[in-house]
């Protein structure tokens, strides 16, 4: 399986981290690609596309089985997950390919580009957030549970670290090492 976990990383946190190793210690994980959104998805104040793939690097820099993909960073427009995960999948023919979502994402995951199919064709790791009931939320939502066997539960990770609280407080405790120098060095966020 290939576990492919999209993202902003506005900056990568340690809580981003912990997630690839806590996927690759409770799944069959041939290969993690952290996929970083491109800044033609959101008007949100990301940092460049350049200076997140950069964090990226040199958080994973030295994990076994990791990888960072410049895909969407490199396209001209926001394709969508689904299209990013064809890709990967043309890529990797042999291998299941599962997209990495919080659980928090879930609710909304309906709404996503291309929904239907994406969940028809791909596996989703749901990583629990706030300590959510994934069950109940896979039963009380009509979408989730007709797709029900595409998405796998790690119920037993939760982590209250964002990206956000970062931004916010520049506590360095919330990165790791590499990318609280990488921030401070070229002052991002300020």
């Amino acid at each position: 399986m290939i576990a492919v976990f999209g993202g902003a990383f506005n900056p990568p946190t340690v809580a981003h981290k912990a997630i690839c190793q806590h996927v690759q210690s409770r799944l069959k994980v041939k290969e993690f690609i952290f996929l970083p959104v491109s800044s033609l998805y959101t008007k949100r104040s990301l940092a460049s596309n350049f200076h997140r793939l950069q964090m990226l690097n040199a958080m994973t820099r030295g994990m076994a089985g990791v990888s960072v993909s410049a895909m969407e960073l490199d396209d001209p427009d926001y394709f969508g997950t689904y299209h990013s995960l064809v890709r990967i999948q043309e890529r990797h023919p042999e291998e299941k390919i599962a997209f990495v979502i919080g659980a928090d994402n879930l609710a909304k995951l309906y709404k996503w580009i291309n929904a239907g199919v994406l969940v028809s064709e791909f596996k989703f790791i749901v990583i629990n957030r706030d300590k959510r009931d994934l069950e109940a939320a896979f039963a009380a939502d009509p979408f989730l549970a007709q797709h029900r066997e595409s998405f796998i539960a790690l119920p037993d990770f939760d982590s209250p670290i964002a990206s956000t609280s970062f931004r916010e407080t520049f506590d360095s405790a919330i990165v790791t090492p590499e990318v609280y120098d990488y921030v401070m060095t070229h002052q991002l966020y300020r």
